[in-house]
Parts: C-alpha cells; structure tokens; sequence
C-alpha cells in the first residue's frame, strides 16, 4: 500500500526542494559573480556570503535543523580540509618567479616577522583583553594566522604566464599558500599547553611538529608535485591520457600529496602548496599548464563557495553574541591595528615601496584556513570551557575581513599597487624586463 502522498487542497514543497531551489540560485550567482570578477568593485565572496546569510534566515524562520557549529565541528572541519588543500595546490600552480631567496624576500618578511608578531599580538590580546587562558589565547593566535587572499578577489596574482607578478601580488599569494600550514605547529603550541600543563614537552614539539612535520610536508610535496607532472606530461604527449580530463589531474594530484603527507607525519597542507609549486615548475610552458590550471581554479572556487555559504548559514545573532564585546573588540583590532602593524614593522628597510607596503599591510585576509583551524581546534575536545567563544570570534573575524577586504580589493589595488605592466618591484630592485627573461629561462624545462 503506497503511503498517502498529498492531502487535499493546495500543497506546498517540503524544505528540501527549497534546499535545492537555493543551491541552483546559488551556483547561478557564482558563476556570474565570478564572470568579469576583476571589472567590479567587490569580491565574490560578498556575494556567497550575502547568500549565506539568506540561508541562515531561511533557516530559523522555518526552524530546520542544521549543522550546529560545536556539535559538528568535525563536518565543518573536513569540508573546509578539502577546500583549503586544493586552494593551495592551485596557489602554488600560479606562481612562476623562481625559486632564488633574493626573490622571495617579501614573503620571507611576512612569514618570519609578521606572522609570529601577529601571533604574539592576538594571543596578548586574547588574554589581557578577552579574558582567556594562556592556551587558549595561543590558540586563537595561531589558529587567525593564516591569510587568504582568495577571498578578497583581486589581491593575488592571476593565471601563470599572464601576471607580471608585481610584488604585493606576489607576497600576497605566496604567504597565503605557506602560512597556512606554518600555523599548525603554533595551533599544537596552544593545544599542549592546554592539555599536558607545564613545558617540559617543547623539546618535543619543536622537534616533531616543527622541524620534522614541516621539512616533510615540503619535502613530499616538491617530489610527488614534480614527479606527477613528469609523469603526466609524456603520458599527455603520447595521447595516453585525455586533454578533456585535464581538469581534473590537479584534484588527483593534491589528494595524493596530501594523503601521503599526512600519512607521513608531515603538514599537508605546506605538502600541497609545495606540490603545486614543484608541478608548475615541470611543466612550465607547456600546454597542460592552462588546462591543468583551470581545472585546479574551478574546483577552488566552487569550494571556496561552498564554505562560505557554510560559514554565513551558520551565522546568528546569539552566534554574533559570544564574543562579547571584548571579542569584537579584539576583531577589530586584528584587523585594523595588529596585521598592518606587524607588516609595516617587517618591511622596514625593504626596497617595496610605501604605497605597496601599505597594500600588503591591509590585506591580511581571514578565510576558509581559519575556519579549518578552529573547527579542528573544537572537534578534538580541548578547551571545552573557552571553545564556543573561541569559534564565534573567528567566525566575526572571517566575516569582517570578507565584507572589509572584499569591498577595497578593486579599489586599493588601482590605487596604491603600481599599474604599469613593465613594472616588478623586487627585492634588490632589479626591473621587470631582466626578471622576465631570468624567470622564463630558470623555469622552462
């Protein structure tokens, strides 16, 4: 006997129509947010987050049950994993400045001055200000580390082979495809310290979570990333492997990258970043660049937009509440005082000039590597007293940054970033022309 399918009169769908009705509208604005990105005033990730938002109204208004930030952290923490890893995979496959330490000078500022002065500064202020323990404080630190410039639209560099990759660019997109993963020793750090009491363990920590976890993610990264693409590129030469599904070689790369690493006790997602790097560096100039490239971009877009539709449906005003005000405070203060103090501090004496000091400076762009961090931070139990204010306050931070970075992208480029095209600001100051020529001839195979 068939179950009553209808009862009389008129009837109206159930919420999971509407659920699909919203994901058809969404990947609609997507993909024209997308379209003609660099032309408009504001990032797409406004736009997701905007939708987001709507979901989460939509959500309380007809009271359906959905993910609870704290009770499935571990869902939110394996999507924003996925998200982050091929993110980061597609950041290494842009850059095309060779791997000479002169050329990296920026980035080396950003990862080794400003980011631990950050760490320092937020940790202090989670203490002192908001009231958290040592360890806690460490945590958040650590854990609103990592920059994503992704989600300020224009701040990266663009396609490989088509960028001249201006400095600011540059020091943007590298940094954000490195700090994600030097955040977790610093994330472990707080952990320890909340769990095992005391400091007997650095020894350790420093050992096995910086110097062994960090030299392996790079070190498997670069072999696989570089071995795939040697293997790839003959196979695609001779016909054996099919241009139509070039797209996806990238999302098989970095799972393997990743999974390998993290098997190994290293940091995946310095491995997928590496490996990125290593891949571009094989195939430099040849046609699965492009195509290996685009793929690798479609799939971090679109995942970058299913987390922030996540993270905007999750958002409520009891949610907005926790941090307090202290907590908004602190957000503030991360935003508007600490990165571009931090950065400004680690620029002093550089040859980048002022105007792009300041473009960097601004754009320390909170996304989808904080979400992953505090969502595993919640999952694995620890600081169970401080863990709700600690999600919410990184959670107004990734929202404030989106709306704040996302709305001067367009503009603060045109104006403090050097528009002429023949124009590269360098360490040492050497100009475009001689970097293009030393570039294209120390990365083609």
């Amino acid at each position: 006997m068939l179950p009553l399918a209808a009862g009389p009169g008129f009837t109206f769908g159930e919420v999971y129509p509407f659920g699909l009705l919203f994901i058809g509208v969404a990947l609609f604005a997507a993909v024209g947010a997308l379209s003609h990105q660099h032309e408009r005033a504001f990032s797409a990730s406004l736009v997701y987050l905007a939708l987001g938002i709507a979901a989460s109204v939509a959500i309380q208004l007809f009271d359906v049950a959905w993910i609870d930030p704290i009770r499935h952290a571990r869902v939110i923490e394996r999507l924003a994993e996925v998200a982050v890893v091929i993110a980061l995979f597609a950041t290494g496959l842009r850059l095309d400045r060779p791997l000479d330490p002169r050329r990296w000078g920026s980035v080396a500022r950003l990862l080794g001055l400003a980011m631990p002065l950050s760490i320092a500064a937020v940790a202090l202020l989670g203490h002192e200000l908001v009231g958290l323990s040592v360890a806690a404080a460490i945590v958040l630190g650590a854990v609103l580390a990592p920059t994503d410039p992704v989600l300020a639209g224009d701040v990266g560099v663009g396609p490989p082979g088509e960028d001249d990759e201006r400095e600011p660019h540059f020091a943007l997109t590298a940094e954000a495809g490195l700090n994600d993963g030097l955040a977790f020793p610093f994330v472990l750090l707080g952990l320890f310290a909340a769990e095992r009491g005391g400091w007997r363990w650095l020894g350790d920590w420093a050992l096995a979570d910086v110097l062994y976890a960090v030299a392996a993610g790079v070190g498997i990264g670069a072999l696989l990333g570089f071995g795939i693409a040697a293997l790839a590129v003959p196979l695609r030469d001779r016909k054996l492997l099919s241009e139509r599904l070039d797209g996806w070689l990238p999302v098989a790369a970095v799972l393997v990258i990743y999974g390998l690493s993290e098997v190994a006790g290293g940091y995946g997602f310095l491995a997928a970043f590496a490996g990125g790097l290593a891949f571009r560096r094989y195939e430099h100039g040849h046609e699965l660049n492009a195509s290996v490239h685009d793929g690798a971009e479609i799939v971090e877009k679109f995942a970058e937009l299913a987390l922030i539709l996540l993270l905007g449906s999750l958002l409520t005003l009891g949610g907005l509440a926790e941090p307090g005000w202290r907590g908004w405070l602190l957000v503030a203060a991360l935003v508007l005082v600490v990165r571009p103090l931090a950065v400004l501090v680690s620029f002093v004496r550089s040859t980048v000039p002022g105007r792009e000091r300041l473009f960097v400076a601004w754009f320390g762009v909170r996304g989808i590597g904080s979400l992953y961090y505090i969502a595993f931070v919640v999952a694995g139990g620890a600081l169970t007293a401080e863990r709700v204010q600690l999600f919410w306050i990184v959670a107004a931070t990734i929202v404030v940054s989106i709306v704040l970075h996302g709305v001067t992208a367009s503009p603060l480029t045109e104006r403090l970033v050097e528009p002429s095209p023949d124009y590269t600001a360098s360490a040492d100051g050497r100009d475009a022309g001689e970097e293009r020529g030393r570039m294209i001839s120390s990365t083609s195979p």
